[in-house]
């Protein structure tokens, strides 16, 4: 899929949230409004734009509800300029998270990561705590929710990655409290019947973040890349909301879960050297290939919703150009290199 390289950060965000056919098709059928908690994240606001797009070109009335304490006022603005309800809200306040709006679908996006060292227990009240309370007051919902790869064991690259069924193994408190958010949802959903999918998601690629950036960041400064963690994977956030919103009609009780992540296992230098090639620079590393890292295979998912549309070329041919034209950075590097647990 061939994507026209964006000028502004306007462009991106539409680039990211434009559903194709079969996802406004998909959209059209849905029996109702959409609630995404945690929507002023990294991925929430194009999660929002693009849920709302495909509502209105499958042409039904359907309300989006974004959920976040908005402490960007910018954007809560962004939301609401585009339709989406914004509701401000605390989801650590039981009271608050039971007067949020009636709807049958939800995507749980709240957490948090970054931070969690010297901050550990309120990471567990947000990864376990808040999950809580919104399986108890979406019980009869179907509820899509956001995890992560990182509650697998370390893997080497001849692994192929983790798939659904190995066993888990989280490292951290960061990981372990992501665990903890998937069980959370897995008792509910038992007890309560609520379809759920859980969703092993690394790494999102936006031209602002993600490893590509941090990666073509480190070349074009001419700092030196660390090798500890040599392969990784990745795929574009576009294809990550698509996925995510697909993922309603796989919802299931006992709670279902998919990887979802691009089907490369990558090399940390190869893409170093791709970005010196067309930066005109000679990357620099630190340190030797070491042989665990978070690895996880997707072929599930790709046997749902087909390969991702982006390949791995382009997205570096995207954020090359972007990085290049000095396009902005949300400052938030990914710590694909963390190997200890501690973000």
């Amino acid at each position: 899929m061939k994507l026209p390289i964006p000028a502004t950060e306007e462009e991106l965000d539409l680039l990211l949230s434009r559903p194709d056919e079969e996802l406004t098709a998909f959209m059209g059928k849905l029996q109702g409004d959409l609630v995404i908690l945690g929507i002023g994240g990294k991925i929430g606001v194009t999660l929002g734009m693009a849920a709302l797009r495909a509502f209105r070109e499958a042409g039904v009335a359907r309300n989006v509800y974004g959920v976040s304490r908005f402490t960007d006022q910018a954007t809560r603005d962004k939301l609401t300029r585009i339709g989406v309800h914004t509701i401000l809200c605390d989801l650590l306040d039981r009271k608050a998270v039971e007067r949020l709006p009636e709807a049958p679908y939800v995507v749980f996006m709240a957490g948090k990561k970054f931070g969690t060292a010297g901050a550990e227990e309120l990471t567990w009240a947000m990864n376990t705590v808040v999950p809580t309370y919104v399986a108890e007051r979406y019980r009869g919902s179907r509820i899509v929710v956001y995890s992560t790869g990182c509650v697998y064991d370390f893997l080497s690259p001849a692994s192929g990655g983790a798939v659904e069924t190995d066993p888990v193994n989280p490292y951290g408190d960061y990981a372990q409290s992501a665990l903890g958010r998937e069980r959370v949802f897995q008792y509910f959903s038992k007890v309560y019947h609520t379809p759920v999918c859980i969703l092993r998601l690394n790494y999102a690629i936006d031209l602002r973040y993600g490893v590509l950036r941090d990666i073509a960041d480190r070349v074009w400064k001419e700092e030196p890349i660390p090798l500890t963690v040599g392969n990784f994977n990745c795929i574009w956030q576009g294809d990550v909301i698509r996925q995510t919103l697909l993922s309603f009609q796989f919802c299931e009780s006992p709670a279902r879960v998919l990887n979802i992540t691009g089907p490369e296992t990558i090399s940390v230098r190869w893409v170093a050297e791709e970005f010196g090639r067309r930066f005109g620079k000679t990357p620099r590393f630190e340190g030797v290939e070491g042989n665990r890292m978070y690895l996880s295979n997707a072929a599930q998912a790709a046997s749902l919703f087909g390969y991702p549309r982006v390949s791995l070329l382009e997205m570096i041919e995207l954020v090359a150009q972007w990085v290049k034209g000095g396009g902005a950075s949300l400052g938030k590097p990914t710590h694909f290199e963390v190997v200890d647990g501690k973000f």
